[in-house]
Order: structure tokens, then sequence, then C-alpha cells
């Protein structure tokens, strides 16, 4: 068990062709307010955050044919990609989910979108669901 669980839902992460085509759909029929959209080079996307309550949903559009959701696109179609919840002290996390036989996809947090620091768990020990974990502790949320 974790000594410090996740404390929030922090966003919904749903792959997309096109951010631009997507956007009318959150913003116009459901009235979401766009916070802002930003490339995440590390990740190979751009990104389009929308708040939702105290979460948001992020539109993930890849930037190229490189990068998992490219991958996830081109296997799947567009739909839900991950669920990120927000945590502290993300390498820890990483550590103890280790210890309790979780694997991780990777071994270190990277960066991810508004300066988050990501990370994220096998979806084949976490039931078929890709997890993330994203650290924004270094950051006014």
């Amino acid at each position: 068990m974790l000594k410090q669980p996740p404390h929030k839902l922090d966003h919904i992460g749903i792959a997309v062709r096109s951010i631009e085509q997507s956007l009318p759909f959150y913003t116009e029929v459901l009235g979401l307010e766009l916070l802002g959209t930003e490339t995440v080079e590390a990740q190979h996307v751009k990104v389009a955050f929308l708040a939702l309550g105290e979460s948001k949903i992020e539109l993930l559009e890849p930037t190229g044919s490189e990068g998992a959701v490219f991958t996830f696109l081109e296997k799947k179609g567009e739909g839900i990609h991950h669920v990120a919840l927000g945590v502290t002290s993300v390498e820890e996390r990483l550590k103890e989910i280790r210890n309790e036989g979780i694997r991780t996809l990777q071994e270190h947090a990277s960066p991810g979108a508004g300066g988050a620091l990501v990370a994220f768990l096998h979806p084949g020990d976490s039931g078929r669901v890709l997890v993330e974990l994203c650290d924004k502790s270094n950051k006014e949320d």
C-alpha cells in the first residue's frame, strides 16, 4: 500500500487524431473551458486541457508517428487513453509500487504537460487501465 495514496483524479487523457476537430464538442457542446494547449516533446504529443470541476480532460494528439498515443490510435482508434492520479513525491510512489510487484513503464518520472512529473503503471497490472501518476507538487495547481 502507498504511504501517501493519490489525492485526486487529476485528469482523464483522451487520444484524438486532431485537437482542432475535437475541441468544438468539448467547448461548444459540453461548455467546458479550454485552459490551454502545449506540446510535450518527450511524449510526442500536443495536448489541450479542459476544466472539469476539480479535474481536467486532456486531449492528446500525436505530433508524428512516434510515441504511445500514435500507436494507441493506430490500434484502437480515438478514446480514453489513460487515467491520471495526482500524487506527491512521484519517485517515492514508483519505488513503493514496484515493491508491491506492480510494473511501471519507465524507471523514473519524466516531464509531462503543465510542468508535472509523470510516470505510467503497466496496464497489465492495473486491470488493463493505463494509470498515470501525476506529480504537480513543485508547482501551483
